[in-house]
């Protein structure tokens, strides 16, 4: 028997979440690669060299912030008629793979999308020229710029970089010290969360007053697909860290139909042709707002929520597509589901969570899964890269859902041992 095509993967989420698109690649018989500048960044315990062992095919090392590096590394595959597609899971890759799926003839996004979509300047222009509704923003390229763009947008702002992901480095300022003082912070590291060169700058925006979903598509030939609208949940300002999803959204359908075409005009905008998106909207007194696209699927435990609320494995179908396959997005059941994050009280260390016990005897809950160990230094979320575990619940309503998802979270509690000031 011949052996199964690869699919390879430019880099990935850690442990066990970010190789769960690897194995359902495996498990649609396909001999999963992954293609990494680091592979020390995943193997980070003997646990997790094991998990990878037993999910990838092969390791192919590539720098996988140039497209050029990744092509000739999977070209070898292609020449043999073994590589069946390539695929970015995380937004720090979204460029790259859209130029080697072009350069070795494989399915993918346009280049031109993937670069508009993966920096927000670019997103914030290309969509105001088009007419999408966007908050007010300047491109600042230092503190005294910045506290400037502050005053001309008004107070409280919102100043972030241009593209990194996860909510790294978004924060409230209420002040222009706040602005100048976050400027600097910005701007501190030439380089990304990814070991990527960070473009000049940051972006100073209108901070829109309202509550915040996204809206999850899938671009296939027949045209953009709306898998639906996710509710979402944020931790407290001055940061925007995404603490819990529900979905479907418990919105009213006019509501949710406004959110959808506003993220379907932003994605027609900067020309997302193919494959999975995930849209940021902020819904305001006047009508909903773009905050950013991301050209890939919604991370974290999106797609376990759409999974076990409609039957739709998102996963395995965006999988499909790149393969240059029809995917199937048929509604198998009409429920709902729910995550919420667990966090840190305070900066310290962890000493074990409370509660799991209790958790357990909820009904719906269809996991509970914890990042991180005993003894551990955990922090004050800041952005999403720094919960400590999730937890999902299936019901039949969203409003079912979100509340025994909401009613687990405050029993399953992290208890950290604050560090002394």
């Amino acid at each position: 028997m011949p052996d199964s095509p690869v699919f390879a993967f430019v880099e990935t989420g850690r442990g066990a979440v970010g190789l769960q698109p690897l194995l359902c690649a495996a498990e649609l018989g396909l001999r999963p690669l992954l293609v990494t500048a680091d592979v020390s960044r995943y193997a980070t315990s003997d646990q997790a060299r094991a998990l990878i062992d037993r999910t990838v095919h092969a390791i192919v090392p590539a720098d996988t912030a140039d497209s050029a590096s990744v092509t000739e590394a999977l070209r070898p595959y292609a020449e043999r008629s073994e590589l069946a597609g390539v695929m970015a899971v995380i937004d720090y890759h979204v460029p790259v793979v859209a130029e080697t799926a072009r350069a070795l003839s494989l399915p993918g996004l346009s280049p031109q999308a993937a670069h508009i979509a993966r920096n927000k300047l670019r997103t914030r222009r290309t969509c105001a020229e088009l007419g999408v509704p966007t908050p007010k923003f300047s491109h600042v390229l230092s503190a005294g710029e910045a506290v400037r763009a502050a005053g001309s947008i008004g107070f409280p702002c919102v100043v972030k970089p241009l593209t990194e992901s996860a909510s790294i480095g978004v924060r409230l300022c209420r002040t222009a010290d706040e602005v100048a003082e976050h400027y600097v912070a910005l701007t501190a590291d030439a380089l990304d969360a990814r070991g990527g060169a960070k473009p000049d700058g940051v972006l100073v925006e209108e901070y829109l007053i309202g509550y915040e979903l996204s809206v999850e598509v899938l671009v296939t030939a027949e045209g953009p697909q709306l898998i639906g609208v996710t509710d979402k949940s944020l931790d407290a300002h001055p940061h925007f860290a995404e603490i819990g999803e529900t979905f479907p959204t418990q919105l009213p359908d006019a509501v949710r139909d406004e959110a959808a075409q506003a993220a379907l005009d932003a994605l027609k905008a900067i020309g997302h042709d193919f494959g999975a998106a995930h849209v940021e909207i902020k819904v305001t007194a006047d009508g909903p707002r773009l905050v950013e696209i991301n050209a890939r699927m919604g991370g974290a435990q999106i797609g376990r929520v759409i999974h076990e609320a409609s039957g739709i494995d998102l996963v395995r179908e965006v999988i499909r597509l790149h393969l240059g396959r029809r995917p199937d997005l048929t509604v198998r059941r009409r429920a709902a589901a729910a995550s919420r994050y667990l966090t840190a009280p305070a900066d310290g260390v962890l000493r074990g969570f409370a509660g799991q016990e209790l958790v357990e005897r909820l009904p719906g809950v269809c996991a509970v899964d914890l990042y991180v160990t005993a003894d551990a230094a955990v922090r004050r979320v800041r952005n999403n890269a720094d919960v400590l575990g999730h937890l999902v619940v299936r019901a039949d309503t969203p409003a079912e859902a979100a509340r025994w998802a909401d009613t687990a979270a405050l029993m399953l509690t992290a208890e950290v041992e604050q560090t002394p000031c």
